[in-house]
């Protein structure tokens, strides 16, 4: 068996590591104190290199009410330099090419229509009737558990997160329910599940008018840091919809293609789609997500929600409307990986660093994915997907 590394975050443990793997390259040059709060066991790092696109958006400004709905206060244009960070050759020249076609063309518009993350719990109950019983109560007690939680007298609970409904579903004597609530510019995972824990241990379990044979915190119902149909419909984290109407010249001479050709190439994806039992309806919204996410510090375990989308294009006078709605974007400005040196940079550029800057950025993030898949389409449109094959072919790897 191999000798146990030492875990440890101090000088000495990261120096024992590094001898015993033998690494003194590039991945252990640099200086790790900034890093030693945000992972366990840091040894080194693994740079990726970060290129920008320029992106025109117009831009909603949004506040959430007392009552958790996000509500549009204003509305500016501005030109964002969105940072990639990944190794996939071409994604840039697209995104870059799609971003083009769209400025040339009069912009993205891009909307914030909801703000809820989700922890999904589970109460087992003795049987279904108990469980309907326990559904019942929770969802009738909802107001009463937010002024629980802003008033108990608990260490870990967090005031940023905000609970805002109870959404219950009984299976046999399974009594889920999924914890819905705000959590401010941050993602808010660690937060929300502090505050789940709070009421499934000091609310539910003493209160309920049942008996509860066993509580589980995360119970799989909502599919965290995965697609699934619950998200898709009901939202995780930032709702965002972005949208473009492409001109007919646009889509000749910079995407060289035809309207006609991108609608039927979204004719035959969605039934793709539908026919694959696909939880997205949408070419290549991953590679843009996890590319901002990879630049700015964001949990890359939520890409795989994050990137759930479906897109929609349709003909009209002069050109092509385009969109895709992204029902689960779980993007934070502050906390987490945010605070890191290269990631507070690159969140600066875009002006998304720190407080009251999340919808900014779960909008840009939009944006940048919609430029990518019309720029991909668009390839994919053409003859034979000619277009897309040389694509990967001049810029592919091994022969």
């Amino acid at each position: 068996m191999a000798k146990r590394l030492p875990r440890k975050n101090d000088a000495a443990s990261i120096a024992a590591r590094r001898a015993a793997l033998s690494l003194d390259g590039a991945a252990t040059s640099v200086d790790l104190s900034p890093y030693l709060k945000a992972a366990e066991s840091v040894t080194g790092v693994a740079v990726t290199p970060v290129s920008v696109a320029q992106l025109r958006i117009s831009l909603g400004q949004y506040e959430l009410t007392e009552n958790g709905d996000v509500v549009e206060t204003g509305r500016a244009e501005d030109d964002v330099v969105v940072p990639l960070a990944h190794t996939e050759g071409g994604l840039t020249a697209s995104l870059q090419r799609g971003a083009r076609a769209v400025a040339e063309s009069g912009g993205f518009r891009t909307h914030v229509l909801a703000d809820r993350i989700t922890r999904a719990s589970c109460f087992v109950c003795r049987d279904a009737a108990d469980a309907i019983a326990l559904a019942r109560w929770v969802e009738a007690r909802v107001d009463e558990m937010r002024d629980w939680l802003r008033s108990a007298d608990l260490p870990e609970l967090s005031r940023y997160a905000v609970l805002r409904e109870a959404k219950t579903h009984v299976v046999g004597p399974m009594c889920h329910v999924l914890w819905r609530f705000t959590t401010g510019d941050a993602v808010g995972p660690n937060m929300m599940t502090r505050n789940a824990y709070a009421l499934n241990m000091a609310f539910v379990l003493p209160n309920a008018p049942v008996v509860v044979e066993r509580a589980v915190l995360e119970a799989n119902m909502g599919g965290d840091k995965k697609p699934s149909f619950e998200f898709f419909q009901s939202g995780h984290g930032k709702t965002v919809v972005a949208e473009a109407t492409l001109t007919d010249e646009a889509i000749r001479r910079v995407l060289r293609t035809t309207a006609e050709d991108l609608e039927a190439l979204a004719w035959v994806g969605t039934h793709g789609a539908v026919a694959s039992g696909m939880q997205s309806v949408a070419f290549t919204p991953a590679s843009a997500v996890a590319a901002v996410f990879g630049a700015t510090g964001q949990d890359l375990g939520m890409v795989g929600t994050s990137s759930m989308a479906h897109g929609t294009g349709r003909r009209v006078e002069g050109g092509l409307h385009v969109s895709v709605r992204f029902p689960g974007l779980e993007v934070g400005t502050v906390g987490g990986g945010t605070t890191l040196p290269t990631a507070r940079e690159w969140l600066a550029l875009m002006g998304c660093a720190g407080a009251g800057k999340v919808y900014r950025f779960a909008q840009v993030v939009a944006a940048a994915a919609l430029a990518l898949e019309i720029s991909a389409s668009a390839a994919m449109a053409t003859a034979g997907s000619e277009n897309f094959f040389r694509a990967h072919h001049e810029r592919g790897g091994l022969r």
